[in-house]
């Protein structure tokens, strides 16, 4: 079974990323045919400084060699490494009606969040789809705000294969109902655009500074806390065992301790939980001309499972003559 999955490069890599798509691209490519790619087109749609960009390319390839991705196991390469994915694009805007892009909850929500309108942002499905169709993957894991999006991509497959024929498999999402979506610092879904992150590598002391900014209810300290709905524990319990939730839990039903000391309990439980990719990242800090190498294999073995099916798409819809 082919898994495939993408992650912009907007920005520093947060514990979101890790729960929301790269833990299960690591753990797919234990027994599925993964296909895992940087989003550096996509990530256009929001960063403009393209020395940044390129910055952050590189950055991305580096963290998710470090937190597990596996160049013998997965196909991992930058999705603009892979032209084809642009001719794709535009081949299918063309059975993409415009009432399904306005519908994209990911539109509406990133301009009401102040995010400038254009239209790579407004057409951002349509190259997802284009991504997702190219490789013909049979599952996409995401997250729960993400199914609509492969939802997308399926109905714009349907309208090309009855157009020309089973020219494109269609895709199923998977979701991991227990961490489909990691909450922020404020609550919202952890999101680099609503700058509520809590990042995976930096600095120790910076990484404290935010979590203390979690927000939580105004308790007395001898009095019991509300887990169920506290943001600390609900970040807390993506990293711990179910014998460590339900010990979390017990603390913070017998009162005595203030969300400030489940802050702290949550700064050292993360920075624990990634202090072996920290090491594995400093290594490939060190080698980039090692990742540059990984990435441009990745990308030959891209671009061999995308071309018999851009062939295809060319002779049905009339771009081979």
């Amino acid at each position: 079974m082919r898994v495939l999955t993408g992650i912009q490069p907007s920005g520093e890599l947060h514990i979101g990323n890790y729960f929301g798509s790269i833990k299960q691209m690591v753990d797919a490519q234990k027994e599925s045919d993964t296909f895992a790619f940087i989003a550096n087109y996509h990530a256009q749609t929001s960063l403009k400084d393209g020395k940044r960009l390129a910055e952050l390319t590189m950055q991305s390839a580096i963290d998710f060699l470090a937190l597990g991705i596996d160049p013998q196991k997965s196909t991992f390469w930058v999705q603009s490494d892979v032209k084809e994915v642009l001719e794709l694009y535009w081949v299918l805007s063309s059975f993409t009606p415009m009432g399904l892009l306005e519908r994209a909850h990911s539109y509406k929500d990133k301009t009401a969040k102040g995010i400038a309108a254009n239209h790579s942002l407004f057409s951002y499905p349509v190259l997802m789809a284009a991504d997702i169709l190219l490789y013909q993957p049979e599952t996409i894991p995401v997250g729960k705000d993400q199914i609509q999006h492969v939802e997308i991509a399926r109905d714009i497959a349907i309208k090309f294969n009855n157009e020309y024929g089973d020219i494109f498999t269609l895709p199923e999402y998977k979701v991991e109902d227990s961490v489909a979506t990691v909450p922020g610092i404020d609550g919202q879904k952890m999101s680099k655009s609503y700058k509520n992150t809590v990042n995976i590598f930096g600095e120790e002391k910076k990484q404290l500074k935010t979590i203390k900014k979690i927000v939580t209810e105004p308790v007395p300290l001898e009095e019991p806390k509300e887990y169920h709905n506290c943001n600390v524990y609900n970040m807390a319990k993506l990293f711990l065992n179910e014998n460590e939730c339900k010990e979390l839990q017990e603390r913070y039903q017998r009162g005595g301790e203030g969300h400030g000391h489940f802050k702290l309990y949550l700064h050292d439980v993360i920075w624990e939980y990634f202090r072996p990719y920290r090491e594995k990242r400093e290594y490939y800090k060190a080698h980039q001309d090692e990742v540059r190498d990984i990435l441009q294999l990745g990308a030959t073995k891209a671009k061999e499972a995308a071309l018999p099916v851009i062939e295809k798409v060319r002779s049905v819809s009339g771009i081979r003559y």
